[in-house]
């Protein structure tokens, strides 16, 4: 079942459009550390594109602690659990 964690976590980082790698990822007890960052061309504020995946993965039943900017090559860190 993590495969389907994995998609759907992906699926969620698409549909806001950001670039994002999987820091740390514990399967077995759902629970996977993400950075993020924004596109070249996206001039969204950075606080706009953390609300809006808060939402999304508050919607799927995530817990959610971000970070933003927590180091020079990182918009966002997010650590989630489900």
């Amino acid at each position: 079942m993590e495969n389907s964690e994995r998609k759907l976590i992906q699926e969620i980082l698409n549909t806001v459009d950001v670039l994002y790698d999987f820091e740390h990822t514990d399967d077995d007890n759902k629970e996977y550390t993400l950075v993020l960052r924004r596109q070249d061309n996206d001039e969204r504020p950075l606080e706009q594109i953390n609300k809006e995946i808060k939402h999304y993965f508050q919607e799927a039943n995530f817990t959610y602690n971000e970070q933003l900017n927590p180091n020079v090559d990182v918009d966002i860190r997010v650590e989630i659990k489900r």
